[in-house]
């Protein structure tokens, strides 16, 4: 919140939260491993917001740890690459992230834990990591569920070509000059506030062509070579009113803002969003930044996993505004992006704000969902709307006031966007989910 003090930080990140309901059963407990967002570039597992203590009492065991993120988790350099035994540098958060899944199956048993029944779930650059570890070789067998929240990575890499392995190399070559270090030594010995810098943002992005991540996660999921498990994913209603101020975006400069802040894109994305008003492009902003950012990259992600994998697959929108009050950051933002936070950790309580029995019903169920997932790879349970699973049907569950299950939101726009990536990648995904 404005006026408080930044928190604590510091790069010796490398530790594990664990919570464990408080009955024994004598059972082991199926686990749950939260990753946190913050664009690769922040994030804490310390947030009160990630505590797992109300999701333990629903029967789970819950972890949280941390990993790097900016440039000390993801710079590489074509020096790094030489000295490394692998020929790779960069992904060291996602390393990181495979490191603490290898800690809970070797450890966790000793808190009640089953170390066969792990479902990982994250937010954000956290579910986007999933979807990068559901992908690499390095993590097979670590995990037997995944559940990603609005953020996932499935664009063609064309559209991408920074994160590539020689030319994240090229790029974290030309950083490393601009901190006055000619060597790894030199590197080395500065200290780590150095690499946290405004030009470190440039490198602070996953790596693709490496030993832990030799290819896409798109490529990997068409050729049904993903770890195939049961998979939960879903997006928000309105996640751009975080990220981008729409209180100047007008219908004369609709087209101009986008341009500024993506480069030139193909006209026929910007036609999907209607802009003929003030209105409608403030409306139109809005929602191609939560399609192109998020919305068809989860639509992507569950029709693949559909298409090409046998473990099912459960799609979900979230709908629910929580009552952020005027004169806050968050006033006005809706659905927005991280907002089902608070209902998936089931902490309205942590903020005195004017909360709602509905905000609490959504809560209650929507924290039941992620949990009966984690312990049986299906979301539905006792006294919830029941969710269908996802096929090319679309059949999506909206979670709001009220839950009811219904068909994708913005397909004709999505749908434009499969035909501009179809154009890009030569492969398209088709509105049946197979490639």
């Amino acid at each position: 919140m404005p006026g408080e003090a930044k928190p604590w930080t510091s790069e010796d990140c490398l530790y594990l939260n664990i919570w464990t309901p408080v009955a024994k059963t004598g059972r082991k407990r199926p686990v749950m491993v939260f990753i946190y967002g913050g664009g690769f570039t922040n994030g804490s597992a310390a947030m009160p917001l990630y505590w797992g203590d109300r999701l333990a009492r629903k029967g789970v065991i819950v972890v949280t740890f941390g990993y790097r993120v900016g440039a000390l988790g993801y710079l590489a350099m074509t020096a790094l690459s030489k000295e490394s035994a692998d020929h790779m540098s960069g992904d060291y958060g996602l390393l990181d992230q495979i490191a603490a899944l290898k800690w809970v199956r070797r450890n966790i048993s000793g808190f009640g834990g089953d170390p066969n029944r792990v479902t990982i779930f994250g937010q954000s650059a956290g579910a986007m990591s999933i979807s990068l570890l559901a992908a690499s070789p390095w993590a097979k067998g670590l995990f037997q569920g995944v559940i990603a929240q609005s953020g996932g990575i499935f664009e063609p890499m064309e559209i991408a070509p920074g994160w590539a392995l020689s030319n994240a190399e090229a790029a974290g070559d030309a950083y490393a000059a601009t901190l006055g270090s000619p060597s790894l030594a030199a590197l080395r010995g500065l200290p780590a506030e150095r690499f946290l810098g405004p030009d470190a943002i440039a490198v602070s992005h996953p790596v693709v062509g490496g030993a832990v991540l030799p290819r896409s996660p798109y490529a990997v999921f068409a050729a049904g070579q993903q770890t195939d498990i049961p998979t939960l994913v879903g997006s928000n209603e309105d996640e751009a009113r975080a990220l981008v101020d729409l209180s100047a975006v007008r219908a004369a400069t609709f087209k101009d803002g986008i341009r500024a802040a993506w480069g030139d894109l193909p006209p026929a994305l910007l036609e999907a969003y209607p802009h003929a008003t003030d209105d409608e492009a403030k409306i139109g902003r809005a929602d191609f930044e939560r399609d192109l950012r998020f919305g068809w990259d989860m639509w992507t992600w569950a029709r693949l996993q559909a298409a090409t994998g046998r473990r099912p697959v459960f799609y979900y929108h979230f709908t629910q505004k929580p009552p952020f009050p005027t004169g806050t950051v968050y006033a006005g933002w809706g659905a927005s992006h991280f907002a089902e936070l608070w209902y998936v950790f089931d902490h309205l309580a942590q903020e005195p704000w004017p909360w709602t029995r509905a905000d609490e019903a959504v809560a209650d169920a929507m924290s039941s969902y992620w949990t009966n997932f984690a312990k049986t790879g299906n979301p539905n349970g006792a006294g919830l709307p029941r969710w269908p699973a996802f096929s090319g049907a679309n059949r999506v569950l909206y979670i709001g006031d009220p839950i009811g299950v219904g068909g994708l939101p913005d397909q004709p726009a999505l749908s434009t966007f499969d035909a501009v990536y179809a154009q890009v990648r030569g492969a398209p995904v088709g509105a049946s989910g197979k490639p």
